[in-house]
């Protein structure tokens, strides 16, 4: 099978400003990133000792920890990273670990049905037995299970020869988004929803902590209207806006009927009815009605 073109920095836009990055055995990004981050930290990880870049850290990343402290990078970015290993969920969840709550894995992997796989196992001929490959579902159920909240895909794609691509769809195999051209597909499985990002980066650990904390009191019925005053206090100081509060409420509150109900019984705020508005238009439909 052919190597995959390094492609994953497609996924990186004007509006990403990453500090720390690490690359994973991909030396080819190393070059461009130093380029369009020239202020960044940029660590490289790779079992080849012979490597010569700077801030190389020489080891195995599938078999030993990395030597970095938790939620330290903004960015981790290497190719193919889960193909050759013997626990996909673990090299996936442990990645998660080192990256911010703003953070994103940018990495790739090779579809299992694309079509020069399905052709040579209908000759009954198949190199890959020590690799792993996936399909797009498989892979984005194995990043959600391993604490990312969003994944972006992107294809690479081989097209196939017409009459082969005619066979396989005569066989039966779904061609769901063009799935059967798609040798690759590139990933960015971020640690936040966007429209908590941005609120991340605003606010520390600590003050979001304080804030999930009051709010859990509010909703449970906890002290509620000394709570309410709570949250209106770290509103003003912090100067949190309203649409930042809402959509950190719809990723905290679960029993949201009882904590809007304790709200609105405590508050003689205007910006609680701005609040409510943005967080409704955030919340899921339930069977065709609001949860508001």
């Amino acid at each position: 099978m052919e190597e995959i073109k390094p492609s994953l920095t497609e996924f990186i836009s004007g509006e990403d400003f990453f500090k720390k990055i690490l690359v994973v055995e991909s030396a080819d990004y190393l070059d461009e990133l130093r380029e369009r981050f020239p202020t960044a930290e940029i660590f490289f990880v790779t079992a080849n000792e012979e490597s010569i870049y700077p801030n190389t850290i020489y080891l195995d990343y599938r078999e030993e920890r990395l030597p970095f402290e938790e939620e330290f990078f903004d960015a981790i970015i290497g190719d193919l990273t889960l193909e050759v290993v013997t626990n996909p969920q673990d090299i996936a969840a442990g990645f998660s670990t080192f990256l911010k709550q703003t953070g994103c894995w940018l990495t790739s992997f090779r579809n299992i049905r694309h079509w020069k796989v399905l052709e040579k196992l209908m000759r009954g001929v198949f190199g890959g037995i020590v690799s792993r490959l996936y399909t797009r579902t498989e892979f984005e159920r194995l990043l959600y299970a391993s604490f990312y909240k969003e994944v972006q895909m992107l294809p690479l794609k081989k097209n196939a020869p017409p009459d082969l691509l005619e066979r396989l769809i005569d066989c039966g195999f779904d061609n769901f988004d063009d799935d059967l051209q798609t040798e690759f597909w590139l990933v960015r499985a971020s640690r936040s929803m966007p429209e908590l990002a941005l609120l991340k980066s605003m606010f520390t650990t600590e003050l979001r902590a304080d804030l999930s904390r009051i709010l859990h009191r509010i909703e449970y019925d906890v002290a509620t209207e000394e709570n309410v005053k709570n949250f209106w206090r770290l509103f003003d100081a912090e100067g949190i806006f309203p649409d930042y509060a809402a959509a950190f409420i719809r990723s905290v509150v679960i029993h949201r009927e009882n904590f809007w109900r304790n709200m609105k019984k405590f508050s003689a705020r205007t910006e609680l009815e701005e609040i409510i508005d943005e967080a409704e238009s955030l919340y899921d439909f339930d069977n065709g009605n609001r949860l508001l």
